[in-house]
């Protein structure tokens, strides 16, 4: 019997370190960031093109547009529709092939876009304004508020969690 102790110690020890180890594996995994399809992506892209018609919809009617401005707001709506999706995973993966200079040339990139499709909406908000009367710009501007304050509560408590730390929600 004294002879089997130290065996059956041994034993209990491997089984105990396995079973840690299969638990800390299986946390792991659950703390891995979700892995998108093409079809979620797509169903994401639909839904936001339906929430962006259904606020331009809104903004629309509390500007109380007239048939004299309509043809700047469709020009302005169709300068601040955002270009088509996102790049697919296949290409987003191919980067992380890339070394850190190659990597940042292309970061550097996408914020040059981003600039440019900025200053796109700033030149389509600039001609619309211009046609609107003091009270639609004033709705307008309130608007803008509101989204731009609405958005900043959306990234934040994206951001942080409910303990104020950075991290997933």
């Amino acid at each position: 019997m004294k002879n089997c102790k130290p065996a059956l110690r041994a034993c209990l020890l491997a089984v105990s370190l396995a079973a840690s180890a299969l638990v800390h594996a299986q946390t792991a995994m659950n703390d891995a960031p979700p892995q998108h399809s093409e079809a979620d992506r797509a169903k994401w892209q639909d839904r936001m093109a339906q929430k962006r018609a259904k606020h331009e919809a809104q903004l629309h009617e509390q500007l109380k547009i007239t048939a004299a401005q309509e043809p700047a707001w469709k020009n302005f709506t169709q300068a601040m529709t955002p270009p088509a999706g996102l790049p697919p995973h296949e290409a987003r993966a191919t980067e992380d092939k890339l070394t850190t200079p190659q990597r940042m040339e292309k970061m550097l990139a996408r914020m040059q876009e981003h600039q440019q499709q900025l200053q796109t909406h700033l030149n389509a908000v600039k001609t619309f304004y211009a046609v609107l009367t003091p009270e639609q710009q004033k709705t307008f501007d309130e608007n803008h508020q509101r989204m731009k304050k609405e958005m900043q509560e959306r990234m934040a408590a994206h951001m942080h969690g409910k303990d104020g730390m950075m991290g997933r929600p």
